[in-house]
């Protein structure tokens, strides 16, 4: 089957409508299609052909997309590589993946496969270009986990499931040929895959890469190429907020942003929207699903502090322990089924049919649906804290500190008590010029909160820890903690 989402089968496919830039030059969809074939043959005649996986390793750049989409050609799957890992983990990648080359800058940790330099990329096809025939069930990406817990995971995505995702979001975010996608959250996770890549070339329209988020830099960026939308992480928005009260970037042609990857407080959320003047869409999703199953509508009833309803093809439920549905309003395990599930994760049929059983993906979230379908995201159901035998969430704690108006974020964790098994401890980012103590916060949280979810403890700290894909890095935060409080 043709794969409506790629550009050579996009409605501009074989334009000179502008297609994929960055700072510095523009493609059109004729010229990306051109290099992707010329890529591709490159592969060939190097070995690497249908069934094979090339390892990526490049920061954002318009020669990684230029990559994934020439080994999508010959039938290749890509798995992308954080630029910043270290020889250890670009080795277990490589290795895990069973990758037959490698595309990475001359600076890359060397391993035992071939590379591939971005400046040795044959921009030129040697022979006519022809279209790919590629099938729906072909594996199209190997996205490997953060690996919080044990190693990293190569999570199987393939082209239906890309197919299937671009689709979806073009359907709910209205995307026309007429869009501008500003790429800024890194290639290696399917976020900036999906919402800012595929999504927008099934629609015909553009995308700007930018290698990096700086606050100041972006800002400029939205200035200077003028998108109609962007997806990013709390962490990012909180980057925003904290820019002086003077900085602000009023872009008429942003139509949206999407937030997702991670939880958010309403009031970050406010705070953006209210302050540099575009609607912030929250949604929800996982690795696992492709990336996207719930997001805000764009026209309609958005509800802050909910992750909206399912996208269109997906299904969203609410189990308990022993995978019954709950009522409306009962919190339980988020589970989600549609053509955007995963394969499976890469050579671990156990971990795979623990997760994806019935069909239906256990996303080990904890969640609410309303009766109009809106999802609330109440925890991760691993990052609960058992208080003497009482269940506490640490999100409803970190919301009820995010309405504290010095409060940029925080994050709360279980520390081990030696009587009450785990207490909550919290540590707390302060707005630029905040004075706010401790023990202020505290008072704070006892205005709102039961005793048992008041932190017994709680440090203001510069900054969270963060893992790749900027999501706060909870684990992290634990092994700060002494073995018994």
């Amino acid at each position: 089957m043709s794969l409506p989402h790629l550009p050579w089968t996009s409605p501009a496919a074989g334009t000179d409508a502008p297609c994929i830039a960055d700072a510095e030059r523009i493609l059109s969809y004729r010229a990306v299609e051109r290099r992707a074939a010329a890529f591709a043959e490159q592969l060939l005649e190097l070995g690497v052909g249908a069934g094979d996986v090339v390892a990526i390793m490049l920061p954002n750049s318009v020669e990684l997309l230029i990559g994934m989409l020439g080994a999508w050609r010959i039938g290749a799957a890509v798995t992308p590589v954080n630029p910043t890992f270290t020889v250890r983990e670009l080795e277990y990648q490589v290795a895990d993946s069973r990758a037959r080359i490698l595309l990475a800058p001359p600076t890359a940790p060397a391993v035992d496969v071939p590379v591939i330099l971005p400046e040795h990329m044959r921009a030129l096809p040697e022979e006519p270009i022809e279209d790919p025939r590629i099938l729906g069930a072909d594996l199209a990406l190997l996205v490997y986990t953060s690996g919080s817990t044990g190693q990293p995971k190569g999570v199987m995505l393939d082209h239906d499931n890309l197919a299937a995702m671009a689709g979806s979001l073009v359907t709910h975010l209205d995307l026309s040929s007429s869009d501008h996608a500003l790429l800024v959250l890194p290639l290696f996770h399917v976020n900036s895959i999906c919402i800012s890549f595929l999504a927008p070339m099934a629609a015909g329209a553009r995308v700007t890469i930018l290698e990096r988020f700086s606050p100041e830099p972006f800002l400029d960026a939205l200035d200077r190429f003028r998108p109609s939308y962007f997806s990013a992480v709390p962490a990012i928005f909180a980057r925003l907020a904290e820019l002086p009260a003077e900085r602000t970037a009023q872009v008429r042609s942003l139509r949206f942003a999407i937030c997702g990857a991670a939880p958010v407080s309403k009031q970050l959320l406010r705070r953006c929207e209210e302050r540099f003047g575009f609607a912030i869409l929250e949604g929800y999703g996982l690795t696992e699903s492709t990336c996207a199953s719930a997001c805000n509508p764009l026209w309609g009833i958005r509800k802050p502090g909910t992750v909206g309803r399912a996208l269109p093809g997906q299904q969203i439920a609410i189990v308990d322990e022993d995978g019954r549905l709950v009522p409306t309003g009962r919190r339980g395990e988020i589970i989600i089924s549609g053509p955007t599930v995963m394969r499976g994760y890469l050579g671990r049929p156990d971990a795979t049919s623990a997760t994806v059983h019935g069909g239906w993906l256990h996303t080990g979230d904890v969640g609410i649906l309303d009766r109009e379908g809106y999802l609330t995201i109440v925890d991760r159901i691993k990052d609960m804290i058992i208080r003497g035998g009482e269940n506490l969430y640490p999100k409803e704690i970190e919301a009820f500190l995010a309405t504290h108006p010095e409060v940029l974020e925080s994050a709360v964790v279980g520390a081990p008590h030696d009587v009450l098994g785990e207490v909550p401890v919290a540590y707390v980012v302060l707005l630029p010029g905040g004075s706010a103590t401790a023990d202020d916060l505290l008072a704070h949280c006892r205005t709102g909160l039961t005793k048992i979810k008041i932190p017994a403890r709680l440090e203001i700290v510069e900054a969270l820890p963060r893992n790749p894909v900027g999501k706060i890095d909870k684990p992290a935060l634990r092994r700060l903690e002494p073995a018994v409080l």
